[in-house]
């Protein structure tokens, strides 16, 4: 997970999760009468580093992998674990990239970046835009869910046409040419599918040049760090496609009032799926009964709402290790807050 680097907050905010899991795991005896430990590694969201430190880990003897913040840092290390038995449960990851190789071990607990980008034209169509700009950064995640947005548009039901499909360098302190290339085709809504630090430039320039439609970010853009980075006028307004956050999630309130008193502040996206992880993770060794990696990955596999109830969705798996019937949101940035428009199922 990202401890350093742009993507920082992210994994600050997971490493605050795992925290509360193990100390109410740990409160609570531990698992088959020994105390869970986390090991971690900082991958800065880097392929290279995350690499290294994932065979840090397999040095270290972990039992299952629960990390996987950025989907570029975490299919690199798809091979790693896979050679080492080690079951991977991944809490915010979700390119189509991390399925690619039909790994029996992975499993996601975030809906999939083709349900993401589908879920996003969707949601614009019913706001009635018509012309989408679509904008990623080349990496993972972002071109999942901008090649899903893409390809959902080409269907008969789609209800939009694709103005533009654009790519931007991860970094730059300005976009001017895919503004220009935005408005001279005539687009009125931009799907941005790369992370945060992009997103804040790119929702400025796009403001700042004239562009008067709607914004959409996708869950790996959409973050309170937005507020910090862009005035008031221009977060106004601001849509994102993401998954369940604890706020907008009944089942989740107790839980999300544990953490404030933990922390100090609200779950942020992704705490609740990676909290979910690592009790999913110690869940299935002890109906595994060991520590025997096989074994956890079969129980992991076999996962049923009998055996936990998860918060930010359904407590099972399917062959292909996603979740049937994920869920997401539609937020709207009001007053300098997230509001729920609505569930995007």
């Amino acid at each position: 997970m990202p401890l350093t680097g742009d993507n920082a907050p992210t994994g600050q905010r997971m490493m605050e999760a795992y925290q509360l899991a193990i100390k109410e795991i740990n409160d609570a005896g531990g698992v088959l009468g020994h105390p869970v430990e986390l090991v971690a590694g900082d991958d800065a969201c880097d392929p290279g580093t995350a690499v290294v430190k994932a065979n840090e880990l397999v040095a270290k003897d972990i039992t299952v992998s629960v990390g996987g913040g950025c989907s570029v840092a975490v299919v690199p290390v798809l091979k790693v674990f896979h050679t080492a038995a080690i079951p991977m449960i991944v809490p915010a990851a979700n390119s189509m990239d991390l399925l690619a190789p039909g790994y029996d071990s992975v499993f996601l607990l975030a809906g999939t970046a083709k349900e993401e980008g589908e879920r996003a034209v969707q949601s614009l169509t019913k706001m009635g835009r018509k012309r989408l700009a679509v904008v990623d950064d080349g990496t993972s995640f972002p071109q999942s869910v901008a090649h899903a947005a893409v390809e959902h548009l080409k269907t008969p039901d789609a209800g939009m046409t694709l103005a533009t499909r654009l790519r931007i360098s991860q970094g730059a302190t300005s976009y001017p040419r895919m503004v220009d290339e935005v408005i001279k085709e005539n687009a009125d809504a931009v799907l941005f599918t790369g992370y945060y630090p992009e997103a804040a430039t790119i929702v400025r320039d796009l403001r700042t040049g004239g562009f008067k439609g709607t914004i959409m970010l996708s869950d790996a853009g959409l973050d309170p760090t937005l507020f910090d980075k862009l005035t008031p006028a221009e977060t106004e307004g601001l849509y994102g496609i993401t998954l369940p956050l604890a706020q907008f999630e009944p089942k989740a309130k107790e839980w999300a009032a544990r953490y404030r008193a933990a922390y100090g502040h609200d779950p942020g996206p992704f705490t609740m799926q990676t909290y979910d992880a690592f009790k999913l993770a110690v869940n299935a060794i002890e109906r595994a009964g060991s520590l025997d990696r096989e074994a956890v990955r079969k129980a992991i596999a076999a996962t049923s709402p009998a055996d936990i109830q998860l918060l930010s969705g359904p407590s099972q798996f399917g062959p292909d290790g996603t979740q049937p019937h994920p869920d997401f949101m539609l937020l709207k940035i009001h007053d300098g807050a997230f509001t729920l428009v609505s569930q995007a199922n």
